[in-house]
């Protein structure tokens, strides 16, 4: 017997920027420019460039399919091609301004754009590599005055030639792809994910669950996330979804310009990575008078695990809660969250610390499983360590014209993930480490990220990383990388003394390398393949 429900309704991006046109117009979108100033607009005009964008490129000969790509910070015309492309049945590829020229030549080549949004002021990156690329068609988001290349088109005027016909959006089907974004490289060449609507969709109304962000009408959302970083986390299509305000801070990511941001815009929930809410921190502490972050509810921390001592000087000296999401490129890309479930109701305060540090349990839909080395499935108990495999309806099953990342699947389906994991008896990922990271001492594990979460905790430090180098005896050592903070000193056996009564003897760091910075990939997570590189022979030399 089947069931009698409209199951056919398709999940599309569309169907909900639709529903924003109608319930949403008046909420607003808020964007800081390069220049520092601020555009104010509401979703049903800006929705409305949408779909005159749609029209736009289809005059320009762009069939269903076809790659549209941007390279653009986060503001209110990134928005307008972020929802008018993939509801006009063509395909949104985020570019990481980032990235070196020859990446960025090779993913869009790889990805076969033949059209590209850009900001006027990063004409001179495109320039790089424009002609390695078969894209066809520039249309330049201006910003000035300034005359264009002979080749670009005019972002403004290209729509203004392309007002609405008043034809609806075309009916797509769900699975058919709505976008793309490029994993960072590190392990190879750059790989392509690309996104269904109906994987945008479930992961939009999962996000916006109460045991995930739980984003609503009345929230304003201000996403540091960067638009070409993981599918913006998802928090485009979710704020759409729900109505909620969103506030873009374009290229200007430090931490004055955020918390005015947060202050005159009463921002509820902001998302980044670690590294810009410790410089946050850093500017509260050195002046709590002069900012207002009371509107705060909620600060989403990704692409990096997040130290205990930073959730907990937000909360005990901000009142801000800090939420924790595990996710990748691969897995939309948030996969779990670290709230704390009503079973911890009675649990002191420490103990709710040490939870919101790890990575939460997996959300719905998402089912996780941990594999040793051996091959076994390793036991929720807390204890056993193995590699995170993952599934999902918003999880990568293949990667783009990529056959040697077949490597990264399982037998029967599972992602592979290379993030060193246990799972707690009531299904709670904790991170220990990735796959390339993970640091294997005379043949025992040892959790480089545990080492790091730690250090940060320490008065002195404000960044610290672990790696492993060479050892004779023990094949690998940890050795400890770390920033002080202005107008602060420590060594080696300070630090060590700090840890040890938190972790095996073993695990402490034979040495400690005190740096000016810690290098970082484009998502802001430290690059540690450049510190091996710098000290792998550090502990050997002695």
């Amino acid at each position: 017997m089947q069931g009698l429900m409209m199951d056919d309704y398709p999940l599309t991006i569309s169907a909900f920027v639709k529903r924003a046109e109608l319930l949403f117009r008046d909420r607003e979108v808020v964007s800081r420019r390069p220049d520092g100033s601020i555009v104010r607009t509401t979703l049903g005009p800006l929705l409305a460039r949408s779909r005159r964008l749609a029209v736009a490129l289809r005059s320009l000969g762009l069939q269903r399919g076809d790659r549209v790509a941007t390279l653009a910070w986060n503001h209110e015309d990134h928005l307008v091609v972020y929802y008018g492309v993939p509801c006009s049945g063509l395909v949104t590829h985020t570019l990481n301004l980032r990235l070196h020229p020859d990446d960025l030549a090779y993913i869009a080549t790889h990805a076969s754009d033949r059209a590209i949004v850009v900001d006027e002021v990063l004409l001179p990156l495109l320039e790089k590599f424009r002609e390695r690329t078969p894209i066809e068609h520039v249309i330049v988001m201006r910003t000035s005055d300034a005359p264009l290349p002979a080749y670009a088109l005019d972002f403004e005027a290209l729509l203004a030639s392309a007002e609405p016909d008043g034809t609806e959006y075309p009916e797509l089907d769900e699975r058919a792809a709505a976008g793309m974004c490029y994993t960072s490289g590190t392990t190879g060449r750059p790989k392509g994910v690309v996104y269904s609507h109906r994987s945008n969709v479930l992961h939009a109304m999962t996000e916006c669950m109460p045991n995930a962000i739980g984003l609503g009408e009345r929230d304003t959302v201000l996403a540091v996330v960067p638009m070409f970083h993981a599918n913006a986390w998802g928090l485009a299509f979710a704020s759409a979804l729900m109505g909620s305000k969103q506030v873009m801070p374009g290229p200007h990511l430090d931490a004055a310009s955020l918390l005015e941001l947060i202050r005159q815009e009463r921002v509820t929930v902001i998302a980044g990575v670690p590294t810009i809410m410790l410089g946050l921190l850093a500017a509260l502490d050195a002046n709590p008078t002069a900012w207002d972050t009371s509107s705060l509810r909620l600060i989403l921390i990704g692409g990096a695990a997040v130290p205990e001592s930073l959730i907990r000087a937000f909360s005990t000296r901000y009142g801000v809660e800090i939420l924790q999401g595990w996710g990748m490129t691969e897995t939309s890309p948030l996969a779990s969250v670290g709230s704390v479930p009503p079973s911890m109701d009675a649990a002191t305060a420490d103990e709710k610390f040490r939870y919101r540090a790890m990575q939460g349990r997996a959300l719905p839909f998402v089912d996780i499983r941990a594999r040793s080395e051996e091959g076994t499935l390793i036991a929720w108990d807390g204890v056993g360590m193995g590699e995170l495999e993952v599934r999902g309806p918003w999880v990568v099953s293949s990667y783009f014209d990529s056959p040697d990342g077949a490597q990264q699947f399982t037998n029967d389906g599972w992602f592979r993930t290379g993030d060193i994991v246990s799972i707690h008896a009531d299904g709670c990922i904790q991170i220990r480490d990735r796959s390339k990271d993970v640091i294997k001492s005379g043949g025992e594990w040892i959790s480089s990220v545990a080492l790091e979460n730690a250090l940060m905790g320490h008065p002195a430090v404000a960044e610290a990383t672990v790696i492993a180098v060479p050892e004779p005896r023990w094949s690998e050592r940890p050795l400890a990388v770390v920033v002080l903070r202005s107008g602060h000193s420590t060594t080696h056996a300070e630090l060590v003394a700090f840890l040890e009564p938190q972790f095996p003897k073993w695990w402490m760091p034979d040495a400690t390398e005190f740096v000016d910075a810690i290098p970082k990939t484009s998502a802001g997570k430290f690059l540690k393949s450049a510190l091996r590189e710098r000290f792998d022979r550090r502990l050997l030399d002695g």
